[in-house]
């Protein structure tokens, strides 16, 4: 029978601790980061193609949106990693760590945003408006489902849990 990981104590120092936090959280942002740039790049040539002077007002605001998303996502995964660089060997762990959180998610709603714009814009040139429609709300709540509620439904299952624990 195995021991339960969770139960069994970490065995390092807060400064330890620190460093894995941010070394998980820069780890993170590099796999993110490689896909924001891969949407991105994308979404740059998308204008410079033939057949974009064809697509209409809806489909250049998607356009639009998509692109600033990733703009957005972008910035948002890459700070970090800046910050980090300029403010080594400040002692700015805990800071850093709680930006780079703070980054992380809202890199995470501009890159959902992103997403579901460009997926209902491809849609949208290619089908009928109606499936362009559900393409969003499909790509929107997929990304809302597996990037914020599910994780949020477990931190408050795990926080209650924390609690039972403290009390008995």
């Amino acid at each position: 029978m195995s021991v339960d990981p969770s139960s069994k104590p970490r065995n390092e120092t807060e400064h330890e601790r620190l460093d894995r936090q941010l070394m998980e959280l820069l780890q993170g942002f590099r796999v993110a980061t490689t896909g924001v740039q891969v949407l991105f790049a994308f979404l740059l040539t998308v204008p410079f193609s033939k057949g974009f002077v064809e697509v209409d007002d809806t489909g250049k605001a998607l356009f639009y949106v998509a692109l600033f998303g990733a703009a957005l996502a972008s910035i948002c995964f890459i700070a970090p990693v800046f910050q980090h660089r300029i403010l080594f060997q400040l002692n700015k762990k805990p800071l850093l760590i709680r930006r780079a959180n703070r980054f992380g998610i809202l890199g995470a709603f501009a890159l959902a945003i992103s997403i579901t714009a460009s997926t209902t814009l491809i849609v949208q040139t290619l089908a009928a408006e109606g499936a362009a429609i559900a393409a969003a709300v499909a790509v929107l709540a997929l990304c809302g489902w597996a990037w914020f509620v599910q994780p949020y439904l477990t931190r408050l299952s795990a926080g209650g849990r924390a609690e039972r624990e403290e009390n008995s």
